[in-house]
């Protein structure tokens, strides 16, 4: 998986691209925490290029989102095909991590 990263303002910017899944979760996490540092950047993890998550992918947006929860910053996913749409529904994180249609729209949720 390839992962591209930009910053806007105090907004990094995370995109994905491939799969996410127990192969690679543990270095897309360790990547994003090292990307946040200790400042005070929240997150947008665009997720349009992403064409499939398992659990262990989940699972590192989840611990990504509580650490940047116990740090007061926050955390908007964006631009979720249908089928990854899905997987966050019956999975129920999409009634804890905000998504939203687009980039724009993720990242002055943020703002």
């Amino acid at each position: 998986m390839d992962i591209n990263a930009t910053k806007e303002g105090n907004i990094l910017i995370s995109k994905p691209m491939g799969r996410l899944d127990g192969t690679n979760s543990r270095d897309f996490e360790e990547t994003l925490k090292t990307e946040l540092g200790e400042g005070g950047l929240s997150l947008v993890i665009d997720l349009e290029d992403l064409v499939y998550i398992s659990s262990a992918g989940l699972r590192a947006i989840l611990l990504i989102a509580k650490t940047l929860n116990s740090k007061g910053q926050k955390l908007a996913l964006c631009s979720l095909s249908d089928q990854i749409l899905e997987v966050f529904e019956i999975s129920g994180f999409n009634k804890v991590i905000p998504i939203h249609p687009d980039r724009a729209k993720a990242v002055s949720s943020l703002s």
